[in-house]
């Protein structure tokens, strides 16, 4: 079951949706809901369905092209367009309603076996701009917002600035906006943890949660005007690869109170949850999470590669060229951790080697100092590259 609320995912017709028994949209201009999936009793019902899965196909299929078509992809990046798809497309979803329905489907578990094990992705989009937190959390977390009207000028601006959400910037950003956008980002983690822990306490209160192998994992981190980046599409920086991974483990794999202080790939969560359910081959259980540091399968070497989207590369070239060109924002990306180093390497020659353990906020390049380091981690990624045998070019949003 899949609980989505990224347009992204559930609404682009992406093929991510394949392989589910069921996959509730909460995001684009027709959403479903659990009770749209069941058993049709009547003609009417019969009637009413055939018309919603035609609609529902039609609004897909005019959605799929805004994010295809160059046109209408600027056109949805106009100031003046933003707030009207950000509120008619359901842009970030709602948590809330995703979540209460997540917790009545895995509480009641209508139609499945008692000892039968339940796939449930739970996809959140709220802390994703543009920034509108619960207002007791921007009290918290940015309480000048509220009366600064500067900030407010400039938060109403970033909001509805859809190509800045992408875009790299032409100056260090202004101290003060970086403190407003960092504070409205840090509400939103808030407004969401809470909406997630109301979901832990539902599991936990029906006894639920002690059957749930639970894994909670982010698909990627956020620049908030870092090494002059804004949103998650141009680096492979930690501010955007280095994300939560907590996992809570009914048995006794993965004990409670413990934490890994190796490297790990958010890709073995698949091989976790295989594993969990008693559905992983060989190959594939060895690569669970489960695993002490002295037997990781990687040895701690982790990998990563961006492709920034072809679309968004061109409204660079567009809008940005300098910055594009200076920064590197239209070739791709990869990087390896291993041991006490990370590699960037943009495009073929531009190389970054920072200190994985003394350096996370990567201030200072040891390209030039520690050139054996660089090359023997560019034989990893050589390697890398050449197990997964493909040739990367720019890709489509």
């Amino acid at each position: 079951m899949a609980f989505c609320n990224n347009p992204l995912v559930g609404v682009v017709n992406n093929g991510l949706r394949r392989g589910f028994q069921s996959f509730l949209n909460y995001s684009g201009l027709m959403t479903s809901r659990p009770n749209q999936v069941g058993v049709d009793r009547n003609l009417f019902d019969r009637y009413r369905q055939v018309f919603k899965r035609f609609l529902a196909s039609t609004i897909s299929s005019m959605q799929d092209a805004f994010a295809r078509s160059d046109f209408l992809l600027n056109l949805s990046f106009s100031p003046l367009t933003a707030p009207l798809w950000q509120t008619a497309l359901s842009f970030k979803g709602n948590t809330a309603r995703s979540l209460n329905d997540a917790a009545r489907l895995l509480i009641e578990r209508d139609g499945v076996a008692e000892d039968q094990p339940i796939f449930s992705f739970i996809n959140l989009m709220g802390v994703h701009m543009p920034y509108h937190p619960a207002q007791q959390f921007t009290e918290r977390f940015a309480p000048h917002i509220l009366h600064d009207k500067t900030a407010q000028r400039y938060l109403r601006h970033f909001n509805s600035d859809v190509f800045g959400w992408y875009a790299p910037l032409t100056n260090i950003m202004d101290e003060q906006d970086k403190v407003t956008l960092d504070g409205m980002y840090n509400a939103e983690v808030a407004t969401q943890d809470e909406l997630v822990g109301t979901f832990l306490k539902k599991l936990s209160s029906s006894g639920r949660l002690d059957k749930t192998l639970l894994i909670v994992c982010a698909d990627h981190g956020e620049h908030l005007g870092e090494k002059r980046l804004i949103g998650h599409s141009l680096s492979l920086y930690n501010e955007l690869v280095r994300v939560p991974l907590i996992i809570r483990d009914p048995g006794s794999d993965l004990p409670r109170g413990t934490a890994v202080e190796h490297f790990v790939s958010t890709r073995r969560i698949f091989h976790t949850a295989l594993a969990a359910a008693n559905l992983a081959d060989e190959t594939e259980e060895v690569l669970t999470l489960a695993q002490s540091s002295t037997s990781d399968p990687d040895s701690g070497t982790v990998f990563a590669e961006g492709v920034p989207p072809q679309n968004v590369v061109q409204m660079l070239h567009r809008r940005r060229p300098q910055e594009t060109q200076e920064l590197g924002c239209d070739q791709a990306r990869r990087a390896v951790w291993s041991e006490t180093h990370k590699l960037i390497q943009t495009g073929d020659d531009r190389l970054e080697l920072y200190s994985a353990i003394d350096d996370p906020g990567e201030r200072l390049n040891l390209r030039d100092i520690l050139p054996e380091r660089v090359e023997a981690l560019q034989e990893y990624l050589q390697t890398f590259v050449s197990h997964a045998g493909v040739t990367v070019t720019t890709r489509e949003q």
